[in-house]
């Protein structure tokens, strides 16, 4: 599996959870107390449909998955997603990232270029009316679950690698400094700066 088939499987998940509505509901039962109904779904059925493949591309999905999760590691998103979520700890933006993946390529990219792009995203609009946080830390475990569920066996913890690039010493800086954050991210801030 590469990125591209990674990607076919987010796309495929978000069409079928979005087209099932027993999926929404399945979700509604699991959704936190900030209402976000269907935060797991897309994440949940991905696992199903990579549950299907051949061990070899489960395997392959999460070093996929991890790739992409070391490709978005920048500061740039970082504070974006502490801006979108009134704070973000090192797990809250591995969750953030985790449903970033889940928003599909095309916004994941888009993100990646221009955080501040975000500020366009329904769901983040949505949660800068309702006070929602951005998260999904399932979306991190598609590839684990998948593979469990498939083979009855844990995931292989050789058959991937976690590397981080450094951060951007450019945006070293504190988050709660709202001035920097509105000057490099205005549009986020014009939705966030009040929260």
């Amino acid at each position: 599996m590469d990125k591209q088939t990674f990607w076919q499987l987010i796309e495929t998940a978000r069409a079928d959870t979005a087209a099932d509505p027993a999926a929404e509901g399945e979700a509604g039962r699991d959704a936190d107390a900030d209402g976000d109904a269907d935060r797991d779904a897309v994440a949940r059925r991905a696992a199903e449909l990579l549950a299907a493949r051949p061990e070899a591309e489960m395997l392959a999905a999460q070093q996929v998955l991890w790739d992409l999760l070391a490709e978005s590691y920048r500061s740039p998103l970082w504070a974006a997603a502490y801006m979108i979520n009134g704070g973000c700890s090192d797990d809250g933006f591995d969750y953030f990232r985790g449903w970033l993946l889940t928003q599909g390529r095309e916004v994941f990219d888009a993100a990646l270029a221009d955080p501040d792009s975000l500020a366009e995203h329904p769901a983040v609009r949505e949660a800068a009316a309702e006070g929602l946080e951005l998260e999904d830390e399932e979306a991190l475990s598609i590839a684990w679950t998948a593979y469990e569920n498939a083979t009855g066996r844990e995931l292989p913890s050789d058959s991937f690698t976690i590397g981080y690039p450094p951060l951007d010493p450019a945006w070293d800086f504190d988050f709660d400094d709202e001035a920097e954050l509105a000057a490099r991210l205005p549009r986020l801030s014009a939705l966030f700066g009040d929260a």
